[in-house]
């Protein structure tokens, strides 16, 4: 959904870009009754403003932007849905639309994640941990839950996994790894510097490197050999890391099966050994 690429682009453009993005997010339906030009009148910048936003988005031009606006408007139309319910909480707002807010946003964010996830680069990420010695993750803040998360899964099925959410921990277990090894990084803006300093320190000793991140053009995603793109679902109260938690989450699930599948021997008796564990402490 574009308005949601919009959303989860946002907060990393241009203060001229962010003009243009709150203008057309303001009113999504009033953009086909404006030229490029036009466009750029409105919000005060340019035509050419207006074009390098729409190319921040991977659209080809103006007509690109136009074109998926229209298609999103088609799906609202013949679904019968209102225009989406923007992001914001307002203090008083009926919980019942707080709660159609929160999952409309993670709604959208994981389809727009399902759609732009690369295939090829998802089957070299499971590749690479499946075959991998050991596996370290690293992530910090809301990203360091995330992390945890996914030791948890990867340790299930037989896997050498550990977390690591402390960057002179990180950076200590990336001191030792080798070429047998891989990285997992895990930062929503790409730039969280207690990610990119073990995950580069990981690279120099050989170590395989994938990272999962919210920009493809990230310094996190720049150092790592896989990148996979999370996509944002922030309401209020709700922004950075913990806004995209869900799609994040959608990936490492999706990492995870691969995985799996690569591993079947192994995962499927770790599984069956462990599988009594839960129910003795019910």
């Amino acid at each position: 959904m574009i308005t949601a690429l919009i959303r989860s682009e946002l907060p990393r453009m241009s203060e001229s870009l962010r003009k243009v993005g709150a203008w057309v997010l303001d009113d999504p339906g009033r953009v086909a009754g404006v030229s490029a030009a036009e466009l750029g009148r409105r919000t005060g910048t340019s035509q050419a403003t207006v074009t390098r936003f729409c190319q921040t988005l991977g659209l080809d031009s103006y007509q690109g932007l136009l074109l998926a606006l229209a298609q999103e408007q088609g799906e609202h139309d013949r679904s019968g849905e209102e225009r989406p319910l923007g992001p914001d909480i307002g203090p008083d707002d009926p919980l019942d639309q707080v709660v159609a807010a929160v999952v409309r946003a993670d709604l959208l964010a994981l389809r727009r994640t399902a759609e732009s996830l690369d295939p090829d680069a998802l089957e070299r990420a499971a590749r690479t941990v499946a075959e991998a010695r050991r596996t370290d993750v690293y992530g910090v803040g809301a990203s360091g839950v995330v992390a945890l998360e996914t030791e948890a899964r990867l340790y299930g099925i037989g896997l050498d996994a550990r977390s690591w959410t402390e960057v002179h921990a990180a950076e200590t277990s990336a001191a030792l790894l080798t070429s047998a090894d891989a990285v997992v990084a895990l930062s929503h803006s790409g730039a969280t510097r207690e990610v990119l300093g073990p995950l580069r320190l990981a690279a120099e000793r050989g170590a395989a490197t994938i990272a999962v991140t919210g920009d493809p053009r990230s310094p996190v995603a720049r150092a790592a050999d896989v990148h996979l793109t999370s996509t944002s679902a922030e309401t209020g109260f709700r922004h950075g890391g913990f806004g995209t938690r869900h799609s994040v989450l959608l990936i490492l699930d999706c990492l995870y099966a691969r995985v799996a599948q690569l591993t079947y021997p192994r995962a499927t008796a770790a599984l069956a050994l462990t599988a009594h564990i839960a129910g003795k402490h019910r």
